[in-house]
């Protein structure tokens, strides 16, 4: 069958379920998805944030709820009210944790903790129900996970825990890739660079800011939106001959 272009992909109608839904760059997503005709499901973990994030979106058939990812119990109940809206086209998961601190002498258990469980164990576990709802469904999916690039840097200082989380989740990914693909599931991740985020500045100074920019050759960090058509496409049946790959979106500053 030949591909016909269409700007939603494949994506009117269908259900879209985004976690860390109401982070700057899961603004975005939402926003996008909502443009290309899906139906989000919103997750995030305060029900304030989520309303805000659902109030944004200009179309119909949208809901969301609270879910801490790291209660794996949760996962399946996430599953069952998207699909209250209808099928359940993909899993678009960017809920994280980031807890830099100045070098990895001040990183505590606490901080490996809480950064293992929300971003490694809650991904391994919501990827894998998600692929149970699609063999359910009896259709193909698409799950777009979120890296870093510090999963290939390793991270710097104190980041080193979180970069650890990001290289494990590129990891997942292509093992599910491989795993999923008898069922018609792809797995993907989209690896951001420097995204003009509360995360990303969060325990940064201007001076080290404009260090980090320095180092990308576009001069630039980006604004949410530009990471947005990345999921979109991976989510999309414009991507569904592609599994297993990590899309670099840094602005030239990781390049391999």
């Amino acid at each position: 069958m030949t591909m016909q272009w269409r700007s939603d992909a494949g994506l009117a109608g269908r259900v879209v379920v985004v976690t860390g839904a109401a982070g700057g760059i899961g603004r975005a997503v939402c926003a996008a998805l909502d443009e290309a005709g899906a139906r989000v499901f919103a997750v995030d973990v305060d029900d304030t944030a989520v309303a805000s994030v659902l109030s944004e979106l200009s179309g119909s058939g949208h809901a969301g709820g609270a879910f801490d990812l790291r209660d794996v119990s949760s996962h399946d109940e996430i599953f069952r009210q998207a699909g209250e809206l209808g099928e359940v086209a993909a899993l678009t998961h960017l809920a994280a944790v980031l807890l830099r601190r100045d070098s990895v002498d001040d990183v505590t258990v606490e901080d490996w903790d809480l950064q293992q469980e929300v971003n490694l164990k809650g991904t391994f576990f919501l990827n894998r129900a998600a692929y149970h709802v699609f063999v359910r469904q009896g259709t193909p999916g698409a799950i777009v996970n979120f890296t870093s690039q510090g999963w290939w840097t390793g991270g710097f200082g104190g980041s080193v825990a979180y970069a650890a989380t990001k290289g494990g989740i590129v990891s997942m990914t292509r093992g599910f890739a491989r795993s999923f693909a008898p069922a018609g599931v792809r797995v993907n991740a989209v690896a951001p660079g420097g995204v003009n985020t509360p995360m990303m500045w969060s325990g940064m100074t201007e001076e080290s800011m404009a260090g980090f920019v320095s180092m990308i050759p576009l001069g630039r960090l980006a604004e949410p939106d530009e990471l947005s058509g990345a999921v979109v496409f991976l989510a999309s049946d414009a991507a569904r001959y592609i599994t297993g790959a990590v899309v670099n979106v840094s602005g030239g500053q990781l390049m391999y």
